[in-house]
Order: C-alpha cells, then sequence, then structure tokens
C-alpha cells in the first residue's frame, strides 16, 4: 500500500492560490509543489496541520491510501 497526497485537488476545489497557501502555511513554494505532487517522503505533521486548518479541510481530505 501507498499513501498519495491528493493536495492538488483539494486546492483546484477551493479556489485558493499556491501564493496564498504559502503565505498563510508558511511553506516555500517548493515544499508545496513536491507536497501537491506527492514527492515527499515523511509528512511534516505541522505542515499538515497549518494546511487542514486554512483548507478547512481534515487529513484524510489530503491523504489517500492506495493499494
Amino acid at each position: 500500500m501507498k499513501i498519495r497526497i491528493d493536495l492538488e485537488n483539494i486546492i483546484k476545489e477551493k479556489n485558493v492560490s499556491k501564493n496564498s497557501i504559502c503565505l498563510n502555511c508558511k511553506m516555500q513554494r517548493t515544499q508545496l509543489n513536491n507536497y501537491c505532487k506527492s514527492k515527499i517522503t515523511k509528512v511534516d505533521l505541522q505542515v499538515l496541520a497549518r494546511l487542514c486548518a486554512y483548507l478547512e479541510c481534515t487529513p484524510n481530505d489530503i491523504l489517500k491510501l492506495e493499494e
């Protein structure tokens, strides 16, 4: 099994700019892009919490389990 990060779809659904997310969640653009492309191997729980708070969603909305 593999965990996929579905952040790109949530950003589109919420119609929020990546620049706004970076500013409000205290992230670098490269870091956000890596999350969007599911290119990270370790999820920073503080970053995940800030993303969830700003996007008004839960970790279950962002992290998807795939077989």
